[in-house]
């Protein structure tokens, strides 16, 4: 399977060095071809890629934002079967519509069984948001609208509320995109390829909280006995919270994937005849997310967690969160309920914290993580 990834953005953005900082350290062993496609200079920066063993397609018949019907598929399945490489990235011209090359990829793919559409991300200057949201509207917009992660770079350079400002913008274009803003010399390449390829803390959660289900039902079976207390394994290692809906339809919501904001509403329930406790962990349980740059003290976050042990935020069953310390360091945590953990820990691609449990509140979890 060749995966595809576009990496979009505007001239200077930073696109080559994330491209750099990739090739060393998150695509080592795969084999990768490079589509660069700047107007006429597409050779300028071909020197160290091909030192890094990377094939370079050139396409001199422009912009690739321009010739995408015919030149770009034919390109794209040449590339495939010359080099049949495990990653494609394409680095269309810092002016083109990304949604132009997401729209063309997907043409091309569409009859290639074993190539498919990866990510799509927008590399963008922190300091120059705001400008180029005013100077270059439709093309921007179209990059930052049409991302599925947008890269910033040069955050260092910003105040923290100028950081948040710049966010703000980008939220009000893109509400569901990851947004890294942490500075590209904190993060491991793996980390951001991780926000690119959408590893979410729910995700991470849910499987772990689904190997615990299975791992129970595991036990039930060599005991051969499935009174009610031992179905309802899962939900009662971590509370006694009960619904009062006789017909349990609370419990039949299905995880949302989208780890910005998902919520719905759940609860715990002892009614025998319900078949909510034969669902996966992932299928009675909700979560909701956030991602953050705001910068908490260890102290805080300890009275935070303090907090979901109440229930004024709903029922909750695990949090998880990575996000940056007043002291410039990160601050990882995780909860289950009467249990905490707060330590300094690796950066990430930005703040991130997710509260996994049923009867979610979200607007107390945003009041109480100061969102």
């Amino acid at each position: 399977m060749t995966k595809i990834d576009i990496v979009s953005g505007f001239l200077g953005a930073g696109k080559t060095t994330l491209i750099k900082k990739l090739l060393a350290e998150a695509y080592q062993g795969e084999k990768l071809v490079l589509i660069e496609n700047e107007f006429g200079e597409i050779s300028i920066d071909g020197g160290f890629l091909k030192e890094s063993g990377v094939e370079i397609s050139e396409m001199s018949s422009g912009c690739i934002c321009c010739s995408l019907v015919g030149d770009f598929a034919t390109a794209l399945k040449d590339v495939k079967d010359r080099f049949q490489p495990d990653r494609i990235l394409i680095e269309p011209s810092g002016v083109g519509k990304l949604s132009d090359v997401i729209v063309a990829v997907e043409n091309t793919v569409r009859d290639v069984p074993d190539m498919r559409l990866n990510s799509f991300v927008t590399v963008a200057d922190a300091g120059k948001v705001k400008i180029y949201m005013k100077n270059f509207g439709e093309f921007y917009n179209n990059q930052i609208e049409s991302a599925g992660t947008i890269i910033l770079s040069r955050t260092q350079k910003l105040t923290q509320e100028k950081l948040e400002a710049a966010v703000a913008l980008l939220r009000e274009k893109n509400p569901t995109a990851a947004i890294l803003t942490t500075p590209w010399d904190e993060l491991d390449g793996k980390v951001i390829l991780s926000a690119v390829e959408k590893v979410s803390l729910a995700d991470e959660m849910l499987s772990k909280m689904r190997d615990e289900h299975e791992a129970d039902e595991e036990e039930h079976h060599h005991h051969h006995h499935h009174d009610h207390d031992h179905e309802e394994h899962e939900h009662h290692h971590h509370h006694d919270g009960e619904c009062d809906d006789p017909d349990c339809s609370c419990h039949h919501h299905h995880h949302d994937h989208d780890e910005h904001e998902h919520h719905h509403h759940g609860g715990e329930c002892d009614d025998p005849n319900c078949s909510c406790h034969h669902h996966h962990a992932d299928e009675v349980f909700t979560s909701w997310g956030a991602e953050t740059v705001r910068r908490y003290t260890e102290e805080e976050l300890h009275d935070m967690l303090d907090e979901l042990d109440g229930s004024r935020c709903g029922v909750i069953l695990r949090a998880k969160g990575i996000v940056p310390a007043e002291d410039g360091r990160w601050l990882h945590f995780d909860y289950v309920p009467e249990e905490q953990e707060v330590r300094y820990g690796t950066a990430d691609y930005t703040g991130r914290l997710c509260v996994i449990g049923s009867g979610l509140h979200e607007d107390k979890l945003r009041e109480l993580f100061k969102l």
